[in-house]
């Protein structure tokens, strides 16, 4: 145990040069905006019909997510299964970094991208998605065979959103699968993989990390007209009301200030570092890492004030990208995938359980995981995505899932996320960690027999300086920490939780709720 990364960010934070881009994506970033300021600087006209080509290619890589699709995984497969997942996310990500330290040769080959990068790239994950398949047999499960069309990847333009058609699939041109080229007439306009601006990285047109965020993926709130619906679509509204459970329960566990972090997500990868590609939060339970057992887990020390519990509560970071370096700026899930610019502590982290307007509760089993939202959402679709920024001072007005607010003076930013709440009454996980757990329907009911179970909703708030859009570009943008290819869009926000209340206090949570109380 303890790969958790504890580091104190304020003596790590230092001020970068805006080259410090160069440190993200192998160099990736800092290539472009090498290449696109060369263009500019020259009055070769072949120089920019060269940075008008690039400017129009491909941003990001987009493929088929195979864990969603898998429904049964023996027990003697899971461990393997889950090695090979982490695999097909290293393998793109491998394959995004290459994309983005290779603009210049893509506008000299127009099929460079798939013979050099998406064409390799299919081969790999078809063998990976095969080793899956042996796992599976192996055990005496069944493979379902239509996951080895799983295969092919796509490119996707930065400024287009997979979930506009729910399944990575563009319905305005914005994807293709050949030669980097792009049909939108503005498939360019925020991609710059990085240009810099006056020598401040914080104020690249594609992010100090040259993968985003971009001028677009930001809003100023006081212009959004109102529309406080918590969630996308069916995912993530409350679950309480003014009948049924009403009561609640607050667990206490600060907000990180001893930097508990790492990059591993051992639900989804167990065993597998750097599983995430990206840096957790983590309050409550102090010894969760991609090597952690239910036991150690059981047994491990916990930053919240009732040391009955001892559950996880992870989320990606927060960051401020203003050309500063924080302590990762080298590492894998960090700076090496393009997670850049300085940490930032929620200044609160409010984690509350609630009823159900319905009815009674039941306790959650001990050990039950529970992911909601989706890291990959940008590339994905928004099926599975559960976001929700706004502004203090805003938050029943405007809820926004696919833009970070900016908030005006004296208000803070906001996350929010209300996790699923029907349980399916036998197990604390699933083959796609998903489909043990469901949301509420609109009326406050589980479907298919489920059990509701107190519902968790957790609210971060951060003190964060306001980005300023000027001429296409964000100044100093704050984003959450993602996958390389999903550029840090907004809707790629999510959140994890494993329950390790004690039995007493999850019957005393479980009572509070039932009776009405409000408890701690």
């Amino acid at each position: 145990m303890g790969r958790n990364i504890r580091k104190r960010r304020s003596s790590m934070a230092t001020k970068a040069v805006a080259a410090s881009a160069a440190l993200a994506l192998g160099g990736g970033g800092l290539i472009w905006a090498n290449f696109y300021a060369s263009a500019h600087e020259s009055n070769s006209g072949q120089n920019a019909t060269k940075a008008a080509t690039a400017a129009a290619q491909v941003a990001t890589i987009s493929c088929p997510d195979v864990g969603q699709k898998l429904t049964n995984v023996p027990k003697g497969a899971k461990q393997g299964v889950a090695t090979e997942l982490a695999n097909l996310d290293k393998q793109i990500t491998e394959a995004y970094t290459r994309l983005a330290s290779t603009r210049q040769a893509q506008t000299n080959d127009a099929s460079f991208v798939q013979n050099a990068i998406t064409g390799p790239l299919k081969e790999k994950r078809a063998a990976t998605i095969d080793r899956i398949r042996i796992n599976i047999q192996r055990s005496g499960g069944q493979f379902n065979s239509s996951l080895s069309q799983l295969a092919a990847c796509t490119t996707q333009a930065a400024n287009t959103n997979a979930g506009q058609a729910g399944n990575g699939q563009q319905n305005n041109g914005g994807q293709q699968q050949n030669g980097g080229q792009n049909n939108q007439n503005n498939g360019g306009q925020q991609q710059n993989g990085g240009q810099q601006n006056n020598g401040n990285a914080g104020q690249a047109q594609n992010g100090q990390g040259g993968n985003g965020p971009v001028a677009a993926d930001f809003v100023d709130i006081t212009k959004v007209q109102a529309n406080a619906q918590l969630g996308v679509g069916a995912n993530g509204i409350a679950a309480n009301g003014n009948s049924g459970s009403r009561g609640t329960f607050t667990s206490n566990c600060g907000t990180n200030g001893n930097d508990n972090h790492n990059t591993d997500n051992v639900i989804v990868a167990p065993g597998v570092t750097n599983g995430a590609h990206h840096l957790h939060d983590y309050v409550g339970n102090q010894n969760n890492d991609a090597f952690a057992s239910d036991q150690e887990l059981a047994g491990a020390g916990t930053s919240c004030q009732n040391q009955g519990d001892k559950s996880s509560y992870f989320w990606p970071v927060l960051r401020v990208q203003d050309g500063s370096q924080d302590f990762d700026q080298n590492n894998d899930g960090g700076g090496k995938e393009g997670n850049v610019g300085k940490i930032l502590q929620p200044a609160q982290a409010q984690i509350k359980f609630v009823g159900n307007k319905k009815g009674k509760v039941v306790a959650m089993p001990t050990a039950l995981r529970i992911i909601t939202g989706d890291a990959k959402a940008f590339v994905n679709g928004n099926a599975n995505a559960n976001v929700n920024w706004s502004c203090t001072g805003f938050e029943n007005k405007v809820q926004l899932e696919s833009q970070y607010p900016i908030c005006p003076q004296g208000s803070q930013v906001v996350r929010t996320t209300n996790f699923q709440s029907c349980w399916d009454g036998q197990n604390i996980d699933s083959a796609n960690h998903r489909t043990h757990v469901a949301f509420v329907q609109a009326d406050g009911t589980c479907a298919n027999g489920f059990k509701a179970i107190p519902q968790l909703q957790v609210r971060l708030v951060y003190n964060v300086p306001a980005p300023k859009l000027q001429n296409g570009t964000v100044v100093q943008p704050y984003a959450v920490d993602s996958f390389p290819e999903n550029l840090h869009k907004p809707i790629t926000d999510h959140n994890d939780f494993i329950n390790f209340f004690s039995t007493n206090v999850m019957n005393k949570m479980v009572n509070c709720i039932n009776t009405g109380k409000k408890c701690k």
